[in-house]
């Protein structure tokens, strides 16, 4: 009975490791093939789409459909639902329940695959002429409203591995009933270690070394299990070690003009005769630093509410070129103030749906970077153009560069190429995290290329819709 009872623990930590893999990677999956469909559906002719579907469908080696908001078929690779209603609760979740997915599994007919036979088949009343099918849905768009995509996957061989495991493992039970108590002994302890070291594992995990690992021997789904774990725990202290960075880079970042502010007040509040000019420059200075803080602070509030989700897009019908000139003409006096050539090439509108105050933010950022990083005299070049179905939008400056060991992490939160000169400049070291985020959030990508004492060039690409 202990036997069994271990049997039984293993095979629920083993299928619910296994699913739960299932799920994630054919969710993630669902989720790619809906990103990477929405925008085609819309923009391509239903030929030309039908063929994305066909070819889609035969790389995940599933069936997709595609339905509308109110869950009629308007694509199916397989050619039998087309005009159909879907009565799947998992669609209707998606498209009026207001989830962005939902998945589930259905027992359905086979056409003509069976389930693996299992030696308990006639007592378990098992109906093999039928598989397991797994249903995952994801809405096309910000909502179901606008349709979703369904991806229809066999996950009978998964079922066939775990009846395959309970058939085994029962196998070895009723063995185990006709060896001797001692065998029965060393059998149970051979089967439970992996289960205690994986327990122990966890229970050293709540602690909070998640630096530790579970070593179990062998490819079976028990080191598949293990090996899952190893991966958590190696996720989960790499977060554990950002999170600490984080924090402790945002407590230096406020520290310092605090101090600051705190010599400067205490200056002043000991000195009973300061000098009208020093006490108006004290006070300046503590302005300064206490718009220095003012902008920490609202940095990193927006990027709190871009990592939980928070932030919503204020999508409109916008010119990308009329944003790109306003913000020139912001930072115009800046660059004039220092002898700097700015100059603009548009040679497209960039028509888009998109946030017009968060791509205002972009380029100044960016704009703004250019600008403090070029030396007096120098040049900074802007230009928008349209490429296929993106906008690209380049600034290059002739500033000091980026050395090429720095380039990987220049969208690194608090990452400064040079401290010091940073500092001077008044940045956070915030901004260009908070530009790459925007410019995710609108489907889009920002590289950069720099050469150190040539300057650098900063590549954003949008989608146009």
């Amino acid at each position: 009975m202990s036997f069994y009872a271990v049997a039984a623990s293993t095979i629920r930590l083993v299928s619910d490791s296994l699913f739960q893999d299932t799920v994630r990677r054919q969710k993630t999956e669902a989720a790619e093939l809906a990103g990477a469909l929405s925008s085609r559906l819309a923009s391509e002719t239903a030929d030309a789409f039908y063929a994305r579907l066909l070819q889609a469908a035969r790389e995940s080696g599933g069936r997709l459909l595609i339905v509308d908001g109110d869950g009629k078929v308007q694509f199916d690779t397989f050619d039998e639902r087309c005009g159909t209603r879907l009565a799947l609760s998992e669609v209707f979740e998606v498209i009026t329940g207001g989830a962005d997915a939902a998945y589930g599994f259905h027992l359905q007919d086979g056409g003509g695959q069976t389930q693996a036979p299992s030696v308990f088949d006639r007592l378990t009343r098992r109906d093999t002429g039928r598989i397991w099918r797994g249903c995952f849905v994801q809405a096309l768009g910000e909502t179901g409203a606008d349709g979703a995509l369904l991806l229809i996957v066999s996950v009978q061989e998964t079922v066939d591995s775990l009846i395959s495991l309970r058939d085994r493992m029962i196998a070895i039970s009723l063995a185990a009933l006709a060896v001797v108590l001692l065998l029965a002994g060393l059998i149970s302890g051979i089967v439970t270690r992996p289960v205690a070291e994986l327990s122990a594992g966890i229970e050293r995990m709540t602690r909070g070394d998640y630096q530790h690992r579970v070593h179990v021997p062998g490819r079976g789904e028990m080191a598949q299990l293990a090996e899952a774990f190893n991966q958590m725990s190696e996720q989960v202290h790499n977060l554990d070690e950002a999170r600490n960075q984080f924090v402790s880079n945002a407590s230096h970042e406020l520290k310092t003009p605090l101090t600051t502010i705190k010599i400067l007040v205490e200056s002043m509040m000991y000195q009973d005769e300061m000098d009208p000019a020093l006490r108006r420059e004290f006070l300046g200075d503590i302005d300064k630093e206490i718009d220095r803080l003012s902008s920490v602070v609202g940095d990193l509030l927006t990027l709190v509410h871009i990592d939980s989700h928070k932030l919503k897009l204020r999508r409109e019908r916008m010119l990308l070129s009329e944003t790109v000139r306003e913000t020139v003409r912001r930072l115009a006096p800046l660059a004039k103030k220092r002898a700097q050539t700015l100059e603009t090439s548009i040679a497209d509108g960039c028509e888009m749906f998109a946030d017009p105050g968060k791509l205002a933010q972009v380029c100044y950022n960016i704009m703004e970077n250019a600008i403090k990083y070029t030396p007096d005299g120098g040049r900074i070049d802007v230009s928008l153009r349209r490429e296929g179905r993106d906008a690209v939008l380049e600034i290059t400056d002739t500033g000091v560069g980026i050395p090429p060991e720095d380039l990987p992490h220049v969208f690194d939160r608090f990452y400064r190429v040079d401290k010091a000169r940073s500092r001077d400049t008044g940045g956070t070291g915030l901004g260009l995290s908070i530009v790459q985020q925007i410019v995710r959030l609108h489907a889009g990508s920002v590289t950069v290329q720099s050469e150190p004492g040539k300057g650098t060039t900063f590549i954003v690409q949008l989608p146009v819709k």
